[in-house]
């Protein structure tokens, strides 16, 4: 690509914040062209800030950028992202893809017919530290199962004590769930049952899940609970021994320059397909809404 890949942010929170926009600066093949939220001067604020036009409209930002990197609520990324897809704009996308499978379904038939790039925000699976250990696990021989903790207090206090979708009962699971599910499910291959969900009145989700080729998964997820540092950490057993994942030693903004890596790749080759594009978060949504029912 000989310029630069104008991007509209939409949504002016934390993330867009912390992540999206001076990530969208920084990278040498991106340019933050514009920004546009519901209230008009967090729009301002973040535009500002980085050299982008606060655009007064949806409509505005997709006449003006090639792409659209959403953070926004879940709802809300359902309703807009099937509009910029058949718009013809590359998108980066949040998880979980939308509210419910439906709304999942919609997004990828949109990215599917208009033959546009778009990718997950599955921060971790861009880590160079997690695709080492995924592409370790075949010297475990035959994989026997696997165990992960998601325990972090993000839910009380600071930058999401005010986020809506994220505080209600089922916000840890919508949240973080996707992350921690798709590192399980990347793992050892496709979740294919829930045998077992529970939320405790703590907020404390204990999960058992069921993979391809018969292999089990555990998980603890909470963002309610009071633990400095967050607990995060995973392991995948197998014949041969045992393999560790554990803290985080990539930070998010760099992962997302690896996302952004993988996206210029995929418009440039006119590719479609990745293992973090919409079918990926089509399959989530709908073991989120397993989860849901088995609990």
């Amino acid at each position: 690509m000989s310029e630069a890949l104008r991007v509209g942010v939409i949504g002016a929170g934390p993330w867009a914040h912390r992540v999206h926009a001076p990530g969208l600066a920084a990278h040498r093949g991106t340019r933050l062209a514009a920004v546009w939220a519901r209230r008009s001067e967090a729009a301002e604020a973040l535009a500002e800030a980085h050299g982008a036009e606060a655009v007064g409209s949806f409509e505005e930002l997709l006449d003006s950028v090639d792409a659209v990197a959403f953070a926004v609520p879940p709802a809300v990324q359902a309703e807009l992202a099937p509009r910029a897809a058949r718009a013809g704009k590359h998108l980066v996308l949040e998880k979980p893809l939308a509210d419910d499978p439906a709304g999942a379904e919609a997004i990828v038939e949109a990215v599917t017919g208009a033959g546009v790039a778009a990718l997950m925000m599955l921060t971790r699976r861009f880590d160079p530290e997690v695709q080492r250990w995924l592409a370790g696990l075949p010297e475990l021989g035959t994989l026997q199962g696997a165990t992960g903790r998601w325990l972090a207090g993000g839910l009380l206090a600071g930058d999401y004590a005010a986020s809506a979708w994220r505080q209600q009962d089922d916000g840890a699971l919508i949240d973080a769930g996707p992350h921690a599910i798709d590192l399980l499910d990347a793992a050892l291959g496709d979740i294919e049952e829930v045998h077992f969900a529970d939320r405790g009145a703590d907020g404390l989700w204990q999960l058992v899940f069921g993979h391809e080729g018969g292999t089990t998964s555990t998980l603890a997820l909470s963002l309610r609970m009071p633990v400095q540092p967050s607990l995060v950490d995973f392991a995948v057993y197998g014949e041969h021994g045992c393999a560790p994942l554990t803290g985080r030693r990539t930070a998010a903004r760099e992962c997302y320059a690896q996302l952004l890596d993988n996206l210029l790749v995929m418009i440039r080759e006119k590719r479609v397909d990745h293992p973090c594009g919409v079918h990926r978060g089509l399959h989530l949504q709908r073991v989120l809404a397993d989860v849901l029912k088995a609990r």
